[in-house]
This record gives structure tokens, C-alpha cells and sequence, in this order.
């Protein structure tokens, strides 16, 4: 249990502090200020079970109200025990991508990837901009494609958000890093 509350902590400070903090997601603020965003920690394996939490996740925000105070905005599911290796999460991601779609929530949710050794294609494992989605377990995020649609309409350059997060992060020096991103075993040549 005391495992879990870590995890979940974790998840809060890389929230507050590397997501919301730096603005690497500028949809996060409001939802988190209003206390929107729900953190579920998943401790069991890569499997049918983890696929499950999803689907189940994924009813559970389609039957909220916007209007009612316990309204839930997204969710961010952790795994605590699964998916530490990069590729592992990576397939394990494709084959939660083809549920969401075979199950009919394709067009209403979508998922984000976020994983502690994240690595964009045609990147070196520590060029920084992979930092822009490292987080302290791997995690998948929920996300309503109409809240998404809804805030990129008032978002100036929304294709831009990817460059703004690598120069966010490329001015951060390496005591900056260090305090961010101590969930990371960082390696920096400053």
C-alpha cells in the first residue's frame, strides 16, 4: 500500500511540477486547478486486466456530467508494476490503441504515452527533448477527444506545442533538471 501512495505522489509532483509547471501541456492547468485530473495506479501485470482498467476508465469518464462537482476531466492510469521496459510499453500501447478502437471509444478518448525511458523516433536516448514525456512510471493518459477539440479552437499554433516543450526544456540547466526530473536517473554533460 505505502508503494502505491508513492506512486501516486510521484505522479502529483511530475504533474505539478514538469507538466503544468514548465507548460508542457497548456490543457492541464484549468483541470488540475479545479481538481479534474484523476490518478489511478494500476499494480498489476501488462495483460487482459490492464486493458480492463482502460475500458472500464474509459465508461466511467463517458458517464460523467461536466455540471456535477465530482465531474472528472481525464485520467492518468500508472503502472507500478508493469511496462518498465520502453518497447514492452510501446507494444503494449499500440495493442491498447486497437482496444480503445475495437471496443468502440475511438472518436470519444484517446491515449497519450508517457513512460520514464520515453524516446521519441530518430532521437538518442538522452537528447532532451524525450524529457517532455518521461514521467516517473509509465502511464497511460485519457483523454476526451471533445475537450481536446474544444481547446485547441482557442490554442494560437497548436502544432507548435511540440517545439515550445523542446526549447522549454533545452533552457533548463542542470540543476533545474536534477530537481524536476529526480524520478529520472539523468545524465548530463553540464
Amino acid at each position: 500500500m505505502n508503494k502505491l501512495i508513492t506512486a501516486e505522489e510521484s505522479i502529483e509532483k511530475w504533474l505539478r511540477d514538469v507538466v503544468i509547471g514548465l507548460g508542457l501541456c497548456p490543457f492541464a492547468t484549468q483541470p488540475y486547478a479545479q481538481k479534474q485530473i484523476r490518478i489511478s495506479i494500476y499494480s498489476g501485470p501488462a495483460d487482459s486486466d490492464l486493458l480492463q482498467t482502460l475500458n472500464d476508465e474509459y465508461r466511467r469518464l463517458a458517464a460523467q456530467i461536466p455540471e456535477q462537482p465530482d465531474y472528472c476531466e481525464t485520467t492518468l492510469i500508472a503502472c507500478s508494476e508493469a511496462l518498465d521496459d520502453f518497447y514492452d510499453y510501446n507494444d503494449f500501447l499500440a495493442l491498447a490503441n486497437s482496444h480503445l478502437e475495437q471496443m468502440g471509444w475511438h472518436g470519444q478518448f484517446q491515449l497519450a504515452s508517457f513512460h520514464p525511458d520515453y524516446q521519441f523516433a530518430g532521437t538518442e536516448k538522452n537528447d532532451r527533448e524525450n524529457l517532455t514525456n518521461r514521467s516517473p512510471l509509465p502511464i497511460f493518459h485519457i483523454i476526451r477527444e471533445s475537450s481536446l477539440s474544444a481547446a485547441l479552437e482557442h490554442y494560437p499554433e497548436p502544432e507548435r506545442i511540440y517545439e515550445r516543450n523542446i526549447q522549454t526544456v533545452n533552457t533548463l540547466n542542470t540543476t533545474q533538471l536534477h530537481r524536476l526530473f529526480s524520478h529520472l536517473n539523468l545524465h548530463t554533460d553540464e
